[in-house]
């Protein structure tokens, strides 16, 4: 039995310039971080007298024979393209659910490859771990997403990301002092819409503009590099604040899609209240808001945004691990 452990991200800016739409035409960058909120993909390869070949449990459990049979999309095509010709249980569990803007579609994906290559005993890197996660989702499968998640997963802590014309990811770690680390951990702060919504939908829409917002979304990468500078100098850090808000209207731009009137209404709460600016992860139009607020202001962020679920977390460096590893042979 294998377990892999894999993060969840929060992207800070340049969110849509690792879309293809946009670096086939100049580099896309985006600056994110892993956060200590994972997902966990258990591999169990079993004896040959199951009466299934493949025992796969997500919302349904699904018994199959034939990999092309399997109904779950990442996991079909990850079976394939690991020639898994074996019989082999799948399972996972997650600390937050799918849909709300943490980059879960491509933390499964990097984890349950991890967990493959482990059962296989086969070392594998965090690239290309990343990379051969990017194939499934937006090669074989077709989705209008990115690559950002698939390299914050298995790479983990605090990085640029560049996505070059030519297909290949720069990876460049944002070094932090502790103390700037730890400050700018306790002023953010992450808050559940409790909307659910499908990043794919949204992000064929920003995808089919990229030509038209090319400006916008150009402004939004350009907020990558002085965003990392402020993080390693540690100096004026509470510009953090000001850098999401400028990048949450831009990316609110692009489409009406993005955002919503309750959404806006609750940024609206969290900026009267005290934050200093924040932004929705993920595509839009759900999922959680990420604020940056000064401690002494937080309390009243809490009671205006007091309906909504606030979830507490750390920052993850570790990036996509196998915890439990037995080959049982």
């Amino acid at each position: 039995m294998i377990i892999s452990r894999t993060p969840f991200r929060v992207s800070f800016v340049g969110g849509g310039t690792d879309l293809k739409s946009f670096h086939e035409h100049e580099d896309g960058m985006v600056l994110s971080t892993t956060i200590n909120k994972f997902i966990y993909v258990t591999v169990h390869k079993q004896v040959g007298i199951v009466e299934n070949k493949y025992r796969i449990g997500w919302s349904k459990v699904e018994f199959k024979d034939e990999i092309d049979d399997i109904e779950h999309p990442i996991v079909r095509e990850a079976l394939r393209l690991m020639k898994i010709d074996f019989p082999v249980e799948i399972t996972t569990f997650a600390d937050v659910p799918g849909y709300t803007g943490l980059g879960s579609s491509s933390s499964f994906t990097v984890g349950l490859l991890h967990s493959l290559f482990a059962l296989k005993g086969q070392m594998v890197t965090k690239n290309e771990l990343a990379v051969l996660a990017a194939k499934i989702e937006v090669d074989l499968l077709k989705r209008p997403i990115g690559s950002q998640d698939h390299f914050a997963a298995s790479y983990g802590g605090m990085n640029i990301f560049t996505f070059h014309k030519n297909e290949t990811v720069s990876v460049e770690p944002v070094f932090c002092k502790t103390n700037v680390s730890d400050t700018l951990s306790k002023n953010l702060m992450l808050f559940y819409t409790g909307i659910q919504r499908n990043a794919s939908d949204i992000l064929d829409i920003q995808s089919a503009k990229t030509v038209e917002k090319i400006e916008v979304l150009r402004e939004m990468k350009n907020m990558v590099i002085p965003l990392g500078q402020i993080l390693s100098e540690g100096s004026s850090i509470n510009k953090v604040g000001d850098i999401l808000h400028k990048g949450w209207q831009l990316k609110k731009s692009i489409t009406s899609e993005i955002s919503s009137a309750k959404i806006d209404e609750y940024y609206s709460l969290a900026l009267d209240a005290g934050a200093l600016g924040g932004k929705l992860l993920g595509a839009g139009g759900g999922g959680f808001i990420m604020l940056y607020v000064e401690p002494h202001n937080q309390k009243a962020v809490g009671q205006a945004l007091s309906p909504l679920f606030q979830l507490g977390f750390k920052f993850d460096t570790s990036g996509t691990r196998i915890t439990y590893y037995d080959q049982n042979e």
